[in-house]
């Protein structure tokens, strides 16, 4: 049927590929352009110092050895395998029950590569299913790797692991702007999903982010005897605390539910060693629009992200450029933005931008997609997300 599109709708296209060429090149600039190789890898070192130096020791946080202890978890017990320990009553679900404490040498470039994909997916029969307010579904958009280096090309994006029941998981995320810390941003947009289970589980364990993972894009064989700071160029940077929507922590599902439309968190961060906050380090972080521009006005969407699942294996950074779309998952629920993309299960929580005023912006992050991988969904982020940004601001951004 494509090929019977009218003249009008290829003439669509065209523009649609012109502002989807201006979004690409406008991320391009968030690089560390102006930084010269040396700073780059004296940046790299001692974001990794921790790895190559048996002085700096991680000090566990008093008040989260004292959260664990409320629940009758020792830190010591922790680090040494009690994490593992999924019962019910040892996974800790409520929004101030989140504790991370650093296992110190737990993210091996092995273990990383290792990470399976949290695929959040929905039939397309279950997505068509109110289609009287949803637009028809896109056209899938092939995913396109990004360009190498990384950081100097999409500087702000990177991948965040975690532990599961299930095993070690792996997730897209993107640094952004701390208002209250201007410069000095230790905040990390992902998805909901990929810090919390959502109703009828609890909090994720050993979430870590690491920005530019893969700098240089190498293949697995390629990687194979990889060090650490070719793997995490920046280091790693583990949260020491993460908030999530209410609604997720409540509805959120194996495919997305009543939660998906609030899937979204943010991390706070600290390295494993240095001072230097992670906007520092990577040179750059992005803004986040709270204004839910309607999809018929946003122009042009880019979702980034690692895709980890089949044909992907997630090292490789993917983009994928469209203009989008409604979705709705029912009566009640806020729409979501839709995209055509082909990047799958990996690639969730990592961000969705566009540009206003020439400058590129956050606005949403991939959330759900169907089987088929022909497209990604994502929330708008209104008032209550931007409450819980600003709140991470607030509480946690100045630690």
């Amino acid at each position: 049927m494509r090929s019977t599109r009218p003249s009008c709708a290829r003439s669509r296209g065209r523009r649609r590929l012109l502002a989807a060429t201006g979004l690409v090149a406008a991320l391009a600039l968030t690089g560390t352009a102006c930084d010269s190789g040396d700073d780059k890898a004296a940046d790299a070192s001692a974001a990794t110092g921790s790895e190559t130096s048996g002085s700096d020791k991680i000090e566990i946080p008093a008040d989260i050895a004292d959260r664990l202890k409320e629940h009758g978890i020792d830190v010591d017990d922790w680090k040494d395998g009690e994490w593992k320990n999924w019962d019910k009553d040892k996974w800790l679900t409520e929004a101030q029950d989140f504790v991370n404490p650093v296992i110190e040498g737990l993210w091996k470039p092995e273990r990383m590569r290792s990470a399976e994909d949290p695929s959040k997916t929905i039939s397309t029969k279950d997505a068509a299913a109110e289609q009287g307010v949803s637009d028809p579904a896109p056209a899938p958009v092939r995913a396109t790797p990004e360009k190498t280096p990384y950081h100097e090309n999409a500087a702000p994006v990177g991948k965040v692991f975690f532990d599961s029941p299930q095993g070690s998981m792996v997730c897209s995320g993107t640094v952004v702007k701390d208002p209250r810390n201007p410069g000095r941003s230790n905040l990390v947009w992902t998805a909901g999903h990929c810090v919390h289970a959502g109703g009828g589980g609890g909090w994720y364990r050993n979430i870590a982010f690491v920005p530019a993972y893969n700098d240089l894009g190498k293949t697995e064989a390629q990687l194979g005897d990889a060090t650490q700071q070719e793997v995490a160029p920046y280091g790693q940077y583990w949260a020491d605390w993460a908030s999530t929507s209410d609604e997720w922590i409540a509805g959120g599902s194996e495919s997305g539910g009543e939660g998906a439309p609030y899937d979204y968190a943010v991390l706070h961060v600290k390295p494993e060693s240095g001072s230097k906050s992670l906007e520092e380090t990577v040179g750059n972080a992005l803004d986040v629009d709270f204004s839910t521009p309607a999809a018929a006005d946003a122009g042009a969407m880019g979702a980034w992200g690692y895709p980890a699942a089949q044909p992907y294996d997630g090292l490789i950074m993917h983009k994928c450029v469209d203009q989008p779309g409604r979705l709705s998952l029912g009566q009640g629920l806020p729409t979501m933005y839709r995209i055509g993309c082909t990047m799958t299960g990996g690639s969730s929580g990592g961000g969705w931008f566009h540009v206003v005023g020439g400058k590129t912006v956050l606005v949403s992050n991939t959330s759900i997609g169907p089987t088929d991988s022909t497209w990604l969904a994502g929330p708008q982020l209104g008032e209550g997300a931007e409450a819980i940004y600003d709140n991470m601001s607030e509480q946690y951004g100045a630690k």
